[in-house]
């Protein structure tokens, strides 16, 4: 009886691997939307090679002498039109603002070889655009992954940045354990945000999508960028819910995530040599803004409060990672009162 229950336990196991084989060689976009150029879309095409898709809303009445440029979340992520409405009303301030879709992502050109999606080339690529906007100095805000590029552009461009706004930014690498573990303190009153790790390791276990990352991270593409675009829309329909404090609040997908954009850069940023050094007694004004269900860990936040000791926190209540969704005014405000 034995033998026969592990005979039935073999046989099952190796139709397993195969279904998982056959299903990982077929190609097999998922339905999701595809993002569309805007009226507004306009590209850069930059001394990098790559070719950048942005968005520019020119500052009203008093011009202020310094740019805000925007940058996304992600690695993969994209210039959701929310932003657009929301950050956009800065130049109300007199700002010129630039908003654009990072190599890869977005309407932005995608790369051919996939070992050049880097965190290096993304900061190469803002390098690009802040000298073909020939401004001696910019404003960056970042949101989440796009905190940590800006922390980055900072380190290596002291001399370049006027201000920093860091919302919700993502870990700051290589990261140090002991940050990671530090409780934030009560008075805070953070919050957890709703787990969607188990809908989202479902999908990425699908067997074509691991397939697709397997090969990247050897440098192949198996399926085209449409396909890896796609799969990485349909699971941000999912992890998104996790992004707010009301998941009913959650944005629809337009269809601007890039799959192997995602893949690559995480690993490429956390081989980076620590950029901690470089910002060592920086006097950048910086804005930090949390919100009060992002699910970044405090001590990650708390890691960029000690680094620009210029800083100041702004905690925004029932707002998760995404904070411009629900309390877009709020973090405008917030905005506009560090920028005064």
């Amino acid at each position: 009886m034995k033998q026969k229950i592990k005979k039935i336990i073999k046989w099952g196991f190796l139709l397993f691997i195969c279904q998982f084989f056959i299903r990982a060689c077929i190609p097999s976009k998922q339905d999701t939307a595809v993002i569309k150029p805007r009226q507004s879309t306009k590209y850069w095409s930059l001394n990098t090679g790559s070719k950048i898709a942005y968005t520019f809303i020119e500052g009203k009445g008093n011009k202020k002498p310094y740019p805000i440029i925007y940058l996304h979340g992600g690695p993969g992520g994209y210039i959701h039109s929310k932003v657009i409405e929301v950050l956009g009303q800065l130049s109300e301030n007199g700002y010129d603002v630039y908003l654009y879709d990072q190599i890869g992502s977005g309407l932005s050109g995608r790369l051919e070889n996939v070992n050049e999606y880097s965190a290096t080339r993304h900061q190469k690529d803002l390098e690009s655009i802040v000298a073909l906007l020939n401004a001696k100095k910019v404003i960056l805000v970042g949101q989440s992954w796009g905190g940590a590029l800006a922390t980055m552009y900072a380190g290596d461009n002291l001399n370049k940045v006027d201000k920093l706004i860091l919302t919700c930014p993502g870990a700051i690498k290589p990261i140090d354990e002991s940050v990671e573990k530090l409780k934030a303190p009560d008075s805070l009153n953070l919050k957890d945000p709703i787990d969607v790790n188990s809908e989202t390791i479902a999908f990425a276990l699908k067997p074509r999508y691991v397939a697709i990352r397997f090969w990247a991270f050897l440098g192949k593409k198996i399926g085209t960028d449409e396909e890896a675009d796609s799969y990485l829309n349909k699971m941000a329909s999912g992890f998104t819910k996790g992004l707010v404090y009301d998941p009913t609040k959650t944005l629809p997908e337009e269809g601007g995530g890039g799959g192997y954009c995602n893949i690559k850069t995480p690993p490429s940023y956390s081989k980076l040599k620590d950029p901690r050094p470089k910002l060592k007694n920086n006097t950048i004004p910086t804005l930090i803004i949390k919100g009060q269900y992002d699910n970044v860990p405090w001590g990650n936040t708390n890691e960029y409060i000690e680094i620009f000791k210029n800083s100041q926190l702004k905690i925004i209540e029932k707002a998760g990672h995404d904070v411009y969704i629900e309390k877009p005014n709020e973090y405008l405000e917030a905005m506009k009162l560090f920028l005064k």
